[in-house]
């Protein structure tokens, strides 16, 4: 594994973690550069109250679950604007849906199974699983993890949901000129790779691209020479819903996973060559 990414550079679009990413990479043999497509998540606490307020006032028929780390902010100000043992009276006597391994381990600290889950850890494997369960009329709140969820919310309004959502935490873009640098250096080659840690860094970069007028020329770059690597599923159906479907992806959503595929990955292409 030691030098499986030797000669290659690899640009991190995840702000998190940066240091420990950048010295596996070079652990590995490859050059890591900081390119930060996202700027600070930030906990948008007016938001939360307000639909924490609603969730206990009016509870739901569906409690839709999508992040470990929403759960556990929405029961911390639970608890701290007195309603904790109120919202999870309202959870318990609601049909309860995660996405994501994390999301299930968070209920079952607080001692909840979900009835549904998704089989993949995707939002399309969520809704899958909400196929078995007649939706209409029901109302459901959805928990959202910095950024909108589009499909999700419209795969239960087609369902017949009344759909509600609440969103704890909030992305913001990063800093100005950072977009700019990583798609130039995704585009004139200066980088054999990027690594995603999470959905909404390709999406500012994609959104960008698309005001720029050089969408097309980003996916079709990512699809052909500079190799789109993703830490989950999450942050790979961002990709794929741009028309991205050459994405090196670990088995389990692991940040040292993903450089190890990424190493596999590339010694497999290596090997084939020489072959």
């Amino acid at each position: 594994m030691a030098e499986q990414l030797k000669g290659m550079t690899i640009a991190l679009a995840g702000p998190r973690k940066a240091e420990e990413m950048a010295a596996i990479v070079s652990n590995m043999g490859g050059t890591a550069l900081h390119r930060p497509a996202q700027g600070t998540v930030f906990l948008d606490e007016e938001a939360l109250r307000a639909g924490l307020t609603e969730w206990t006032k009016n509870p739901p028929a569906w409690a839709v679950l999508t992040t470990g780390m929403g759960l556990d902010a929405l029961v911390r100000a639970a608890e701290e604007l007195g309603l904790k043992e109120r919202f999870l009276d309202v959870l318990s006597s609601s049909k309860l849906a995660a996405r994501g391994y994390k999301t299930v381990n968070a209920l079952k600290k607080l001692g909840f199974v979900p009835q549904v889950r998704d089989d993949d850890g995707s939002t399309t494997g969520l809704l899958r699983g909400l196929q078995a369960f007649d939706l209409r009329g029901q109302t459901a709140v959805v928990q959202l993890h910095g950024e909108p969820a589009p499909r999700l919310l419209a795969g239960l309004a087609e369902a017949g949901a009344a759909v509600r959502e609440i969103q704890p935490y909030r992305h913001t873009p990063p800093a100005p000129g950072a977009l700019a640098g990583l798609l130039g250096d995704i585009l004139e080659g200066r980088v054999d790779a990027v690594a995603f840690t999470s959905a909404p860094q390709f999406r500012f970069l994609a959104e960008y691209a698309r005001a720029e007028g050089r969408l097309t020329e980003l996916v079709e770059t990512l699809e052909q020479r500079v190799l789109a690597v993703s830490v989950g599923k999450i942050t790979s159906e961002a990709l794929r819903e741009e028309g991205i479907s050459r994405i090196v992806m670990p088995e389990h959503e692991r940040m040292g996973s993903m450089f190890v595929e990424l190493g596999k990955y590339v010694a497999a292409q290596r090997g084939s060559r020489e072959a």
